[in-house]
């Protein structure tokens, strides 16, 4: 009989600890889906460009970097933007003004910019950030936010690498209310240069204690091409985000070339869902360098690839 008793306690101390584990591993998985759950609802405050949903595709204000189309003016640009499906668009300074006005933009008069002004309503494309412009002075860095305030957009692009250029181009961003956002190019090959911004780490701390209309234009393709981790980066810069330059990249060295968004190692999906997470309120400047004479249908395409994300991404 006590042998029967001891087997019994035994077998159900067993079964016992058989559900304990079961229902532990309910609950972990539980906690799981909470914690990702958590994550992707966060309450991360990032910068606000006040873009309407008009210029929106799948919840974000997309289109293009005007230097995408190098190769042409920039009222053919404003042109080609539209035909690829882009809603908005980042001017760069040197871009020739028309077909038969080779002035460079960033030298246009004011009758220019409402003719700039009127090609962009025409097309119904919103001009949302310039640059990327040197700032390597507090005079200079004053003449960019003149023109940046003439053409009327809430952000300006920029470069600097030091705390010292970041101590001038502060008081600008808080006299004209534009934002600055950071953009990195890749690594230098010279192990001695001074250029650190290919290093989300070193504009983190750039940033640290900043105006919060101070930020980051970050080029995905450029970390990539450095071999860092986009959707690292981007956590790194989380809070601070105005905007990206967003590409795919073939290969992890500075000869990398663009690719179709999905087909690289860009993480564009991931990016895209970690920009999500972070309520993003920024935009997406499509950026391809590649192709450069007959480009639009694959900027449109990278453009789809961003409606379809999001597509997917609300069922």
């Amino acid at each position: 009989m006590i042998r029967c008793l001891s087997h019994f306690l035994t077998r159900n101390t067993f079964l016992s600890i058989a559900l304990l584990l079961v229902f532990s591993t309910f609950s972990c998985d539980s906690q799981r889906n909470d914690d990702v759950m958590e994550n992707r609802n966060s309450a991360v405050e990032s910068p606000n460009l006040n873009i309407s949903d008009e210029y929106k595709i799948g919840g974000f204000a997309v289109g293009t970097q005007a230097y995408t189309f190098n190769r042409f003016s920039v009222f053919e640009a404003i042109e080609k933007t539209a035909q690829a499906g882009g809603k908005i668009i980042e001017l760069y300074p040197g871009q020739s003004f028309t077909p038969d006005d080779d002035t460079p933009l960033h030298s246009i008069t004011d009758r220019q910019i409402d003719e700039l002004l009127a090609k962009l309503e025409e097309h119904e494309i919103r001009l949302v950030n310039y640059g990327v412009a040197g700032m390597p002075d507090a005079e200079t860095a004053r003449e960019v936010f003149e023109f940046a305030e003439k053409l009327g957009v809430p952000a300006v692009t920029s470069n600097p690498n030091t705390h010292e250029e970041m101590d001038f181009i502060e008081p600008l961003v808080q006299e004209f209310d534009i934002m600055m956002a950071i953009h990195n190019h890749p690594r230098p090959e010279d192990e001695d240069s001074d250029y650190m911004i290919w290093d989300p780490n070193h504009v983190a701390d750039l940033l640290e204690g900043r105006d919060p209309r101070m930020g980051i234009s970050g080029d995905t393709g450029h970390w990539v091409r450095t071999g860092i981790s986009p959707v690292d980066a981007l956590r790194i810069s989380e809070g601070r985000i105005i905007s990206l330059h967003l590409k795919d990249v073939d290969r992890q060295d500075r000869e990398g070339e663009d690719v179709i968004f999905g087909t690289g190692l860009g993480e564009v999906a991931e990016v895209l869902e970690e920009l999500k997470r972070q309520n993003f309120a920024g935009h997406i400047s499509v950026e391809y360098e590649s192709n450069w004479y007959h480009n639009v249908p694959d900027v449109a395409q990278n453009i789809g690839f961003i409606r379809g994300w999001a597509e997917r991404d609300a069922q």
